[in-house]
């Protein structure tokens, strides 16, 4: 998986939208994970149960790229099996 990146998780949403990703209602999801000291496990809550609060993760027609968005979780360090039930889900909804 490479190095730690112990980036910020503001880096984090703006990369998985470069890479095709959209988020519903993301105002919450930032102001979540801005309150979380683990945001990596609070936006894989957010990704399974969000849609209650109206958060929900999709993809952009064919600007998403599964790999594009399993190297983003990759370099945020997202464990392996985090990053396959993230694209699973998103790939289930389109």
């Amino acid at each position: 998986m490479g190095s730690y990146y112990n980036g910020s998780y503001a880096e984090f949403l703006d990369s998985l939208k470069a890479a095709g990703v959209v988020i519903r209602n993301e105002s919450e999801v930032r102001e979540r994970l801005a309150e979380s000291q683990r945001w990596r496990t609070a936006f894989m809550t957010l990704a399974a149960n969000g849609r209650t609060l109206g958060i929900e993760f999709s993809v952009e027609g064919s600007r998403s790229d599964a790999r594009a968005v399993q190297k983003v979780l990759a370099q945020h360090a997202f464990p392996a099996e985090k990053e396959a039930a993230f694209i699973a889900q998103l790939t289930a909804q389109h």
